[in-house]
């Protein structure tokens, strides 16, 4: 389970960049045509990340085995809200209307990794849930970086995306700490 996730996951942080349009690394994944990486585009990616991380989160708040497991998916969820609303928030007052890429492949890989994480039990869940937010915190950093931060052209837009990056370094570090911990 836990290479399945690995796996899931690696291509989740490929769709999220290739999702953009801006590198197509495999056939599989690779979009038809480039989409626009304006800053609609770059407020529905942010706030599809911070959903997706919500769901993930409450999953484990329900399924978790660990009391550690349920409390961590329990601070996502938490932090996450609190992000996605100033985000929103953001949006509304400059009247930017997130608009996903077209074909949003993050969608799809979000799918697949909860239908992933749904099927784990007791302690696979734990570790395969801790693996997941290792990875995907690593795929949305490396994203914020590398990615949104240079194409965002929005000075408020690209202040909440470097204010909040610090706390996604946080949930990484968090559950690597977490899945450290299991072994």
């Amino acid at each position: 389970m836990q290479l399945q996730t690995r796996i899931l996951t690696a291509a989740a942080m490929v769709v999220l960049v290739s999702g953009f349009g801006l590198v197509h690394l495999t056939p599989t994944y690779a979009q038809g045509s480039a989409s626009k990486l304006d800053d609609p585009t770059i407020v529905a990616i942010f706030d599809a990340a911070n959903t997706y991380d919500i769901e993930t989160g409450s999953l484990a708040v329900s399924k978790g085995q660990s009391r550690a497991v349920r409390d961590f998916g329990g601070m996502l969820v938490r932090d996450h809200r609190n992000v996605r609303a100033q985000g929103r928030k953001l949006a509304n007052s400059l009247h930017v209307i997130p608009t996903p890429p077209k074909d949003f492949a993050l969608a799809k890989a979000h799918v697949s990794a909860m239908r992933s994480l749904r099927a784990a039990k007791r302690k696979a869940f734990d570790r395969a849930f801790l693996q997941h937010e290792v990875d995907y915190h690593n795929a949305v950093i490396d994203a914020i970086t590398k990615t949104l931060l240079p194409a965002t052209q929005n000075a408020q837009v690209k202040d909440l995306e470097t204010k909040v990056a610090p706390a996604f370094v946080a949930h990484r570090d968090r559950a690597q700490s977490l899945l450290d911990g299991m072994k």
